[in-house]
């Protein structure tokens, strides 16, 4: 037997897949917590070093002669994040997260540098928002310049990922779009969005590797540290949106994929660039060669956490209490802005309970609405797919919230859309392990990369190994989409209220 190891280090904990792509099951699997040092100003951190542990935790929790079985690698990471390495691939400082809201100020600073929002979109197709990475690098630049005066690499999660595996300092487009450095049109670095910050920046960039490359082999220090194989192919990894598309299927026009976990997303595989004049929709590259339009919002799962943390609930007496509410909570409207927001704009949003009144307040409409404001957040990001041109079929969900029945009938009812849910849970693993077969087909003798011959294009590998027909699709209810839509009403009525405050 031989397996594919798909790797998904997320915001809260780090997970490793081994999937048997002949027998198209996963064989293995472990998970380990990753902590955060968070700070009222926005600060959202981890450390490099616990990145490094984590996957050998993960590994360790693996069968030793399964781990012997890899063949290929495939690495997902959260976006962007920076790391900032010195020469030796020492990190300088912590890893700033996509949660970061501490560098508004950095945003504020390289956008009047560029020559306003419109400019920067016309130069590389993103807005600097503060969970993006160049602003980050700006950061370090203005608050820890002995770190910065020591930058010589610049990696994103993934990327340190690939580089702990194998030595080498890579980066591919998905990811790299991400960044704010990087020109999603012509699919390189922007020297020009890069010397806003520094002449020395483009320099710390990793090289760019093609969708279906390979970040390198396993080194001998690398297979010692986690009991893999020496030699097995890293496939270039991505993003966690980019892996999760793979992991989704969401591959071809026409197909959405929502995830709910810490974060939310909406993203939509195109073949051609997807710029949005608002800079709501990311325009962001795929890990398979095309687009991937995005929207982010930075609370999904956070306020039904905190929420039913408050309430001493477990997550499925959380979902009991809020189906016993109807839909739209009685009045009562969720803005969950925990981590601030990024879609729509709110660096400094702070997360509140409206309408309440002594008629509706009670546990049951304040935890649906938690559930509704979710959604409706993404709801925002659908209309501007719209907006764009960009016509959905159906909503593919992934995440940990993707679990819930109640979740999945509200995703379907806001979005009027049919949700489909693939058989497999971890999609963003299981997108590291297929690209890894990608990949490994590409370094076949002779290499399979015709799209033509069976199996080895991207969009074969996803229709054949993406368990969409074991799974099962919610559809849309007529009367609670229009009921949907008087709550979404009520939603916007708060959010355009409550917006200013925190901009």
């Amino acid at each position: 037997m031989k397996t594919l190891c798909g790797i998904d280090l997320g915001t809260q904990s780090c997970k490793v897949i081994l999937y048997d792509w002949e027998k198209k099951t996963t064989v293995a699997k472990a998970q380990v917590p990753v902590d955060m040092i968070s700070g009222n100003d926005g600060r959202r951190e981890q450390k490099a070093e616990w990145y490094d542990q984590a996957l050998a935790d993960c590994f360790d929790k693996l069968d030793g002669t399964l781990k012997k079985t890899i063949a290929a690698l495939g690495v997902s990471g959260h976006q962007h994040s920076l790391v900032p390495l010195d020469g030796e691939g020492k990190p300088l400082y912590n890893v700033k997260l996509w949660c970061d809201t501490s560098t508004q100020a950095e945003c504020d600073e390289l956008t009047a540098a560029a020559g306003g929002e419109a400019a920067l979109i016309r130069l590389a197709g993103l807005p600097m928002r503060p969970g993006y990475t160049a602003p980050k690098i700006q950061w370090l630049k203005n608050h820890k310049p002995d770190a910065f005066a020591k930058l010589a690499h610049i990696l994103l999660s993934h990327d340190y990922l690939n580089w702990l595996l194998t030595g080498e300092y890579t980066a591919e487009y998905g990811d790299a779009s991400g960044t704010a450095l990087f020109d999603v049109r012509q699919r390189v670095w922007s020297e020009k969005v890069c010397g806003l910050i520094g002449p020395r920046v483009l320099g710390a960039l990793p090289k760019l590797i093609p969708p279906g490359g390979a970040a390198g082999r396993v080194s001998a220090q690398a297979a010692a540290r986690y009991g893999i194989p020496q030699g097995a192919v890293v496939a270039a990894g991505g993003g966690d949106n980019m892996m999760g598309a793979i992991g989704t299927g969401t591959v071809r026009d026409g197909t959405l994929a929502m995830s709910l976990g810490t974060s939310g997303t909406l993203f939509g595989y195109s073949g051609k660039p997807v710029i949005d004049p608002t800079g709501n929709l990311a325009a962001f590259c795929s890990s398979t060669g095309g687009w991937l339009p995005l929207l982010c919002t930075m609370n999904c799962t956070v306020a039904s956490e905190e929420l039913r943390n408050l309430f001493g609930m477990d997550v499925q007496a959380f979902d009991a209490e809020a189906a016993k509410a109807p839909i739209g909570a009685e009045g009562i409207v969720v803005l969950p802005f925990f981590n601030g927001e990024r879609t729509p704009n709110l660096p400094f949003g702070r997360a509140s309970i409206n309408g309440i009144t002594a008629a509706n307040f009670n546990r049951a409409n304040i935890a649906r609405a938690s559930l509704e404001a979710a959604i409706f957040g993404m709801r925002i990001g659908l209309a501007g797919f719209r907006d764009l041109g960009f016509t959905a079929k159906e909503i593919r969900l992934t995440g940990g919230g993707a679990k819930s029945s109640l979740w999945q009938q509200i995703a379907a009812d806001v979005t009027n859309l049919p949700v489909v849910l693939p058989a497999g849970e971890e999609a963003a693993a299981l997108g590291g392990a297929i690209q890894a077969l990608w990949c490994l087909k590409k370094q076949e003798d002779p290499p399979q990369e015709d799209p033509s011959q069976e199996g080895a294009s991207i969009e074969a590998l996803c229709a054949e190994h993406v368990g969409i027909e074991g799974g099962r699709t919610v559809l849309p209810d007529p009367a609670a989409v229009a009921a949907y839509d008087k709550a979404y009403a009520e939603y916007e009525k708060y959010l355009g209220a409550l917006g200013p405050l925190y901009r």
